[in-house]
């Protein structure tokens, strides 16, 4: 009997950009579609998923914001990044023709990232949960009309034709995505370049986010990402950080070291290698 392959929760349906980087990343593993962000990261939570691969920033839509905030509020470790190369086909019925299009639909990071062809083709643009789920109602609804802005793939998957591909506004348009997981797993120090990510909050004293960005400096530690979090109360900082090195290594240890004069509640939400993209060699 043939062993089932583990699952990857992804928000999404196959033919997704998420279901697309899985493919590329995690091909030994399924994937495992959700209709939201919450219930991939509840996926995880209650087990049914062994991981979540979840799309964090795109160069040109910018911060996926549901991220931010369930994956400060979760207990999940960081495990992987992925950087994976947006192209938008505008797809639609096999019988369907670009002039008979009014109405296209697409997830809502998407449509700002077509803006040009939509604008050009006079459509009126459709928020909807998910790129290739667009693509599948297109297919159910069987209107002319009606058009999807999704990966090839989705084509593929639910029948439809390709009408125009890369619409998407800029050649460079890529997405980021972390492998999340309920268990930590340290990669060895030995050789290549890491990414940890850490979570914190910042003492009630003045000046304390430069006190405790300034180990890094001191350290030769480089910050390559900070966000903030608003208090429901209005009254702490929380921060989310990521920098360039290994917790183990002796420059990343003196900065936390410091960092822990300036912050409390600090969580190393982890380590893992620098995906190639980041060029950082």
């Amino acid at each position: 009997m043939t062993k089932p392959h583990k699952l990857v929760a992804i928000q999404g349906v196959l033919g997704s950009n998420s279901d697309i980087a899985r493919r590329n990343l995690l091909p030994e593993m399924d994937t495992y579609p959700c209709e939201t962000f919450e219930k991939a990261f509840n996926a995880l939570k209650d087990g049914t998923a062994e991981l979540a691969l979840i799309a964090v920033d795109n160069t040109i839509a910018g911060r996926v914001a549901d991220v931010h905030h369930l994956l400060a509020g979760s207990d999940f470790y960081i495990v992987g990044e992925y950087f994976l190369p947006i192209d938008f086909a505008l797809m639609a019925l096999p019988d369907a023709q670009i002039s008979d299009l009014t109405d296209v639909y697409s997830h809502p990071h998407a449509i700002p990232q077509c803006r040009k062809i939509i604008r050009e083709l006079n459509l009126k643009p459709h928020v909807h949960p998910d790129t290739a789920g667009a693509a599948a109602d297109v297919a159910l609804w069987g209107d002319k009309t009606k058009a999807a802005l999704a990966p090839t793939l989705a084509a593929e998957i639910y029948g439809l034709k390709v009408l125009k591909e890369k619409v998407q506004d800029e050649a460079d348009n890529t997405t980021r995505f972390l492998v999340l997981s309920k268990d930590i797993s340290l990669p060895k120090a030995a050789s290549g370049n890491f990414i940890t990510s850490l979570y914190f909050e910042v003492r009630n004293i003045p000046a304390a986010l430069y006190k405790a960005l300034g180990g890094f400096a001191t350290n030769g530690v480089q910050v390559i990402k900070l966000e903030s979090y608003v208090d429901p109360r209005f009254n702490v900082a929380r921060f989310y950080v990521e920098i360039i090195g290994h917790v183990q290594d002796r420059s990343v240890g003196l900065a936390l070291e410091e960092l822990a004069f300036f912050a409390k509640d600090i969580r190393n939400m982890g380590t893992y290698k620098a995906h190639d993209f980041r060029n950082l060699n």
